[in-house]
């Protein structure tokens, strides 16, 4: 893979068209990769990173920045990527940061107007790194929530399968709206489980994030969302697709996450329950629609029923 990207100079499986900066080394050798480097920019699935990380890691230089902009929950452990970083390798805890907010690759390589947040514990690496890769069109924001903002990233996902779906059946413009606001409550709910900052949900790496994923015509999980609710089958979705929609394996992951942590994730435990137990998804959203009434804040207080 890594000759035929240096032969062509551009990626055309997923961003054909657009030329490698001349600046730009493709290289498969991980030694050649990061030695030596001040940042490494890890973007990797999230069901492959510790794999990578395990094989790249130790060739990089003490004292480098690591950043990442990978999206999801390790599944068993339900750990962050920068957790799994730290995990791996000990002593990285003040120079890891996560990359994450609404952007398209292909948006971004043409050079359109794109905003993120960047999230390190570490104040002074946070602006180092922000400093180092802002553009005048991809302005970074920095933050020092980083579980948050890679709860953001994670959950976005599945969501943004739920809004697909939705669309998928043709529910209407005011069921995703509805959907896409929910959501932000559930993902602000689990981030405060978590130790995060809930107003971290409302921000670039949360609601913006959602907002783009669940309503954009490039999102690889809104399209896996419209293809189930217009009835065709996961397996034959994902047997002919190229690009990872993560939503698929984060669903799984959070779920387990939530019920570790005894929360009420109602649209999260429908999407799984699509996605893995075959419930039928016209059945999921109808379910997920007629629970019992209540007060609209009343779910930001964690019930024991697990109903929500």
């Amino acid at each position: 893979m890594a000759e035929r990207l240096e032969l062509d100079r551009e990626n055309r499986v997923l961003v054909p068209g657009h030329k490698f900066p001349t600046s730009l080394q493709v290289t498969s050798d991980p030694a050649e990769a990061v030695s030596g480097s001040g940042l490494v920019l890890w973007v990797v699935p999230s069901h492959a990173f510790r794999e990578v990380v395990k094989l790249v890691l130790p060739y990089a230089s003490p004292g480098t920045v690591h950043v990442s902009a990978s999206k999801g929950i390790e599944d068993e452990t339900f750990s962050t990527m920068t957790s799994v970083l730290t995990s791996e390798a000990g002593g990285l805890e003040g120079i890891v940061g996560a990359l994450s907010g609404p952007s398209f690759a292909k948006e971004v390589v043409s050079g359109l107007p794109t905003a993120v947040t960047l999230a390190a514990a570490d104040p002074a690496v946070g602006e180092w790194v922000q400093a180092l890769i802002s553009t005048p069109v991809f302005r970074i924001y920095t933050s020092s929530d980083l579980v948050g903002v890679q709860l953001g990233g994670a959950l976005k996902n599945i969501y943004a399968i739920a809004a697909g779906i939705s669309d998928g059946l043709e529910l209407g413009y005011n069921a995703r709206a509805a959907l896409i606001t929910r959501s932000v409550a559930e993902m602000s709910r689990l981030a405060r489980t978590m130790g995060a900052n809930p107003l971290t949900l409302s921000g670039l790496s949360g609601m913006g994030d959602l907002i783009l994923t669940a309503t954009g015509e490039l999102s690889r999980n809104r399209r896996v969302g419209l293809r189930l609710g217009r009835g065709e089958s996961l397996e034959n979705i994902l047997a002919g697709s190229r690009e990872v929609a993560e939503g698929v394996k984060n669903a799984k992951s959070v779920w387990g996450l939530a019920q570790a942590k005894g929360l009420p994730l109602p649209t999260a435990r429908e999407i799984y329950r699509v996605l893995y137990e075959g419930k039928h998804p016209r059945r999921g959203l109808v379910d997920l629609l007629t629970r019992r009434l209540k007060h609209e804040l009343s779910s930001d207080l964690l019930e024991q029923d697990g109903r929500e």
